[in-house]
This record gives structure tokens, sequence and C-alpha cells, in this order.
């Protein structure tokens, strides 16, 4: 019995993990416990409560105003204990937040095997995004199994050393999560319902702009920008509506209030649950966010994703057509979304394009590697020596149908869409025309 303990601590974490941990609950073989650093705490408990999933350890850390520092310092003095309890064989995190960097590090003290889901996404900025890239940098130095969610991620790892006998091609866990998301909404159209009557101000006849915006880097002048563009956008096309799940932080919440209100076709609300968020994007014309997470689920659902940021670890999406960087300028923003809105043939090219992020079975590979003996007994398996091929999990011979509308690859053929790089860094300068964007 081999004893996984799985640690995450916010709502996107939360998301793409509980596919996983669901998943490693039915497998027999494995003893599975999850433990929550509450880096979120109401936002996290929500998709918890959606998934059916109570977490055997709760380290409670959330505080008002707390730091980077406060968080980091906070995770390793908690986090031993939990280790001393579970005695895991492995511990799984995933991603770029503080939470991953710092159970990370404390499991690596104890010797305890990582396994990193979402491995290997890089933008070759150490400041963007900030401080994700540096959190994704070190987990990946000190993980022993690499779980990359795309044929980039996997060449990024080995380009920067890791043994290739440490890195699993698996695809996104979180087109694991949506799938199953948008299965319940399908078979229920009372669920769906409840959906639409949560916003009554919405309707639905109408296209429908999709919103969020909240990363640190662009707090300031640049996001006052993007709102302003927002503003400029729902003035010009009042047929549109916009719809905008606000981050309750106030470096968002308060230019957003300022600028974005008193216009009839933007609505702001709170932030969504993940179920009534899915159901919004699974209605929207098109997607304008600066979510990471965002950028991969969009393109399943086949809505064109407009990145309101500088550089994205995701290129793929960029060089597969589904996304677009746009950055925070006014009047990029409002060009690519007026293209999308006013010419058919631009929007049915990239909602049309290809989801380079999975087909839903990421679980199941990243298990797959779990339940090889030979890799428990395997203590930081990093060599700036090149180990032979291994093979990735079964990767071939996988149908690109979805019953659930949801678009997906076939995960053998991703490498030939996604040429080598690196860095893999793409930038907004980098993608201001139609040659580059289809690379």
């Amino acid at each position: 019995m081999k004893k996984i303990l799985t640690v995450f601590g916010t709502r996107p974490e939360a998301i793409k993990m509980a596919p996983l941990v669901r998943a490693l609950r039915e497998r027999p073989g494995f003893e599975i416990s999850v433990c929550v650093t509450a880096q979120h705490r109401e936002m996290l408990d929500r998709v918890l409560a959606l998934f059916d999933i109570v977490p055997e350890h709760d380290l409670d850390l959330m505080r008002n105003r707390q730091t980077l520092t406060d968080i980091t310092c906070n995770i390793l003095s908690g986090i031993g204990d939990v280790y001393e309890a579970a005695m895991p064989d492995a511990v799984l995190v995933h991603g770029d937040t503080t939470t991953t960097l710092a159970a990370s590090l404390a499991a690596f003290y104890r010797h305890i095997p990582i396994g990193h889901v979402e491995a290997g996404l890089r933008t070759g900025d150490m400041w963007s995004p900030w401080p994700e890239e540096l959190n994704r940098r070190l987990t990946d130095s000190v993980s022993t199994w690499h779980f990359a969610p795309t044929a980039l991620a996997r060449d990024n790892l080995i380009a920067e050393g890791v043994c290739e006998s440490g890195v699993v091609l698996t695809g996104n866990t979180v087109i694991d999560a949506l799938i199953g998301v948008t299965k319940r909404l399908e078979a229920d159209p009372r669920l769906a319902g409840e959906m639409a009557a949560r916003f009554p101000s919405i309707d639905w006849s109408r296209r429908i702009i999709l919103v969020t915006g909240h990363r640190r880097e662009s707090f300031g002048e640049p996001f006052r920008q993007f709102c302003t563009a927002l503003r400029m956008l729902a003035s010009c096309y009042p047929d549109v509506q916009i719809i905008y799940p606000v981050h309750l932080n106030p470096a968002v919440r308060v230019p957003a209030e300022q600028i974005l209100s008193g216009l009839p076709n933007i609505l702001m609300t709170g932030p969504q649950d993940y179920l009534p968020f899915v159901f919004l994007m699974s209605r929207a014309h098109f997607v304008i966010t600066d979510s990471g997470g965002v950028q991969e689920e969009a393109p399943a659902l086949g809505k064109p994703v407009l990145v309101t940021r500088d550089t994205t670890e995701r290129p793929e999406a960029i060089a597969a057509g589904t996304a677009r960087l746009v950055g925070t300028d006014i009047g990029t923003i409002l060009g690519a979304a007026s293209e999308l809105l006013d010419n058919e043939d631009a929007y049915r090219q990239m909602a049309c394009a290809t989801n380079p992020y999975g087909d839903g079975h990421a679980c199941e590979r990243i298990i797959a590697a779990l339940e090889k003996e030979t890799a428990f007994a395997v203590r930081g398996n990093r060599s700036r020596t090149p180990a032979p091929a291994c093979a990735h999990a079964g990767m071939s011979g996988i149908a690109g149908a979805s019953s659930t509308g949801i678009i997906v690859p076939v995960l053998a053929e991703l490498a030939a869409v996604h040429p080598r790089a690196t860095p893999s860094v793409t930038r907004v300068a980098d993608a201001d025309d139609a040659d580059a964007r289809a690379a």
C-alpha cells in the first residue's frame, strides 16, 4: 500500500488536484490523504465541497494582509507535524503557489519523494508571473516526478537537465476536472437552470464576454488601463454584456468599482465558485483573462481567449491559435476584442483551433507512473546526465472526441503541434501578427 499525501492551499490548486485525489482514492494500492494550508480559505472550502473532499489535515493559515514571507514561513513551520503524522511515501503538489514551494521544500528536507503536477511551465522571466515563475523552478528542482501537462513543458524540463525517466507527459488535470463538471451540468437541466438563475441580470440571448483579472504584476496603472479598456469596449458595443467576477483583493476590487460602475452592460459580481464559473464560461462568446487556469479551460470549451498579460507560461495556446496575448494596453485590448466581435472568420479561427491542454485522462497517467514500484525507491531523481528516453505513460491512440462537447486533442500528436522552444516565453511583442500567432 503506497501512502500518498497531497498538499494544496488555493482554489486553483484544489480544482486541478480534486480529480486526482478522487481517482487515487478509487484505485487499489493507494492510501491517499489530503493536507490543505488554506492559503485561500473560503474559496478553497467551496471547491472542496463541490468535489466532496474532506481534508485529513488543515493548517488554516489564511490571515489578513499576510505577506509571501509570512505564508512561506508558516507553512514550513506547520507542515512538519503533518509529515510526521502521515508518514507519506510521496507528496504530491501542484503548479506554482507559495504552498507548492513551501510544501515541496519541507518534503525535500525530510527525503520524501515529491511529485509535481503541472511541472515545466516557463516564461523565461523570473518576474513575470511573480512569484510563480520562481516557485515552479524551485519546486521542479527538488521533485522526483515531473508531471508535464504538454510536450513543451516536458521539453523545458529536459532542457534544464531533468532526467527523462522522471518526466511524464500527462495532459492537464484541469481538463479532467472541467469534463467532470460539464457532464454534471449537461446531465442535469435543473442544475443548469439553477446556475442561470444566479445571474438574473444577464440576457442570455446576447453575446457575453467573461472577464477575470487579478494578477499581482498588473496591480496599479496596468490594471487601471485594463479596466478602462473594458469600459470603452462596453460603450462601443452596447449590445454585448460583460460579466466580471471581481477578485476580493482591494488592489483589484477598488479600481474595478471606480472605473466600471454605472454602465448597464457591465455586470460585476463577487468571485464565483467553480460550478457557476464553468457555466458562465460555457455560455460566453469569448473570454478576457489573466488567469493561467482559464487559458487552459476556455479553449477546451471552444472559447477564444484574450490574455491580458505581457508573457505567458502557457504558450501552447498562443501557438495553437486558441489564445492571443494582448497585455494591458487599452488599444490592443480594444482592437483584439473588436475583431472577435466584428469578424466572424477571425472568431471562428480561434474558436475552432485545437485545444492543446489535454483529453481528460491526465489523472490516469499520473497514477500509472506512481504505480511503478521502483519509483518510490528514488530520492531526488535528477541528473545532469540525460537518461535513456522513457515511455511517457501510454500517450498514443487516445481518441480526440468527447461526448461532453469538450474539445480534446489526440495527445500523441501534441508534440507536432508545439515546436520545441527555449526559453518557452511568449510575449505580446512576439504575437502581434497573424503569422506569429499561427506559428
